[in-house]
């Protein structure tokens, strides 16, 4: 079985945790997506440059034909997204957005030149990319942005609030620092150069051959007589691997670099290898807002104070009228309800009114009185007579057969005369079932007619419900008559 963790690793790792996410909260995140068609090599150049924003970006995202642009700003708040990078093409261009959420600016970049990772690495002799260069963000370095010029400088500060920034009084481990991102603006031709690197560290001060043994892979030293002879001549070593390093490239590590022979206090050479992928950007226009608000600044078309002032005019007028037409239909809204509970108070009321002058009242709200004692009894049924004359043998006495169950109303309907939901008449067709001599009776099995005589063979032993046989609907009315009858003659006696 393996070790169980003790408490302080417990607590330790608890605290890492929160400290990566207090640390994830607080640096910026990117989406990097397109919008409309766009075709597959620059669908591809938007792959590549989330690659360029990991790890603190959507590496999967998925983008779909219905969705616009209000459906990112509404997921970007919980998820803690700052920035936008949208890719757009027209017929004649490419077109780069980097937005600032969720007031703005927005930057509108043309796309002169591009190139895919793809493309970089397959014109490299050697190239250095693994996953665990992307585990950590790169280092931006910004050349040629220190020229005078508010769109200069606001497009300098939009690169830099893209990539994390370094704290300088915390140690920096310089372990995490793999990649680097370099953009260069040229005021000639007023075009950006992004481009994307991939850091090495080497010891420099060393003889090629000691080289060699500091790496992994040892050389073949199959024809030498001793080691010595790769030390101090370097012999099988080719050409390509002689000293390139100079001042341009080489510093002390104040810290242990990954690597064999980056030892603290140490000469090491920086080297950089290009990884993809690479643009060619010019600034076209710079906008307030989500890219609805007043130009701030276009390298193309320029206009006089007179012009603009005439453009912030009709701007303000437009937000009038919207807030105007906005008002109204408040208002509309108002008055349709307000008339819609006037029409059903009224309703209400007329109801109310309605009923006394009716005379409707519900069955709910009535006592029920009992047979009054001016009324005459009803007159029993036809049914109710022969069932006495079966059971007893002779004609009903008048006195006993006109007694009725006090709260029965004559016609057996509702006070009012009416008849309830329910009520049936007699059928006329059971007494001549009862009064025939011949055949079977009604509700009796067994005959050919009969209508419960249908069980089957197998069934034969089997009751209905397996409890007891179903007698009929007659044989059960009549049971309940005789109840009803005995209960009538202890009400006469008593």
């Amino acid at each position: 079985m393996g070790k169980t963790k003790t408490k302080n690793q417990k607590k330790g790792r608890e605290a890492a945790r929160r400290v990566a996410e207090e640390t994830f909260s607080t640096v910026p995140h990117t989406f990097v997506f397109q919008r409309g068609q766009i075709g597959r090599n620059v669908g591809q150049l938007v792959l590549d440059m989330r690659r360029v924003m990991e790890p603190f970006t959507a590496r999967s995202l998925k983008v779909r034909k219905k969705n616009v642009l209000k459906d990112f700003v509404a997921v970007a708040g919980p998820l803690g997204i700052t920035h936008f990078s949208i890719f757009t093409k027209t017929e004649n261009s490419i077109n780069m957005r980097l937005a600032r959420l969720p007031k703005g600016p927005t930057l509108y970049f043309h796309v002169a030149k591009y190139a895919l990772i793809k493309d970089v690495i397959s014109s490299l002799k050697r190239h250095r990319m693994h996953e665990q260069q992307f585990s950590h963000h790169p280092l931006l370095v910004l050349n040629n942005f220190g020229i005078e010029g508010m769109h200069i400088k606001l497009m300098a500060t939009m690169f830099q609030n893209m990539f994390p920034s370094i704290n300088v009084h915390k140690v920096l481990n310089l372990n995490s620092i793999k990649r680097c991102v370099l953009l260069n603006y040229d005021p000639v031709s007023q075009e950006v150069e992004f481009r994307h690197y991939s850091l090495k560290v080497v010891p420099v001060g060393m003889s090629r051959g000691v080289k060699k043994l500091m790496q992994e892979k040892f050389p073949n030293m199959s024809k030498l007589e001793d080691i010595s002879e790769l030390l101090m001549k370097g012999v099988n070593l080719s050409e390509s691997e002689a000293e390139q390093d100079g001042d341009h490239n080489i510093t002390e590590l104040p810290q242990v670099y990954s690597g064999r022979g980056n030892m603290a206090s140490q000469q090491s050479a920086v080297r950089l290898t290009e990884i993809g992928p690479r643009m060619t950007l010019q600034l076209v226009k710079i906008v307030e807002g989500m890219g609805e608000g007043k130009v701030l600044y276009h390298s193309f078309v320029s206009k006089t104070e007179e012009e603009l002032q005439e453009i912030l005019k009709r701007k303000e007028a437009r937000l009038k009228e919207k807030e105007e037409r906005k008002r109204k239909q408040e208002q509309n809204i108002a008055l349709k309800k307000e008339k819609r509970d006037q029409n059903k108070k009224r309703s209400l009321e007329g109801i109310k009114r309605k009923r006394p002058q009716e005379g409707q009242v519900s069955d709910d709200e009535v006592e029920d009185p009992g047979i009054p004692e001016d009324q005459a009894p009803a007159e029993e049924s036809e049914d109710e007579a022969e069932y006495y004359r079966q059971a007893v043998g002779e004609e009903p006495d008048q006195g006993i057969m006109s007694y009725q169950i006090i709260g029965e109303s004559p016609d057996r309907g509702s006070k009012d005369g009416r008849k309830r939901f329910g009520d049936r008449k007699p059928l006329e067709g059971r007494n001549r079932f009862r009064k025939s001599d011949g055949g079977k009776k009604f509700g009796q099995k067994g005959g050919k007619g009969s209508r419960f005589a249908g069980q089957k063979k197998r069934d034969a032993g089997k009751k209905f419900g397996g409890q007891k046989s179903f007698k009929g609907r007659a044989v059960m009315k009549r049971q309940k008559g005789w109840t009803h009858l005995n209960h009538k003659m202890g009400l006469l006696l008593h």
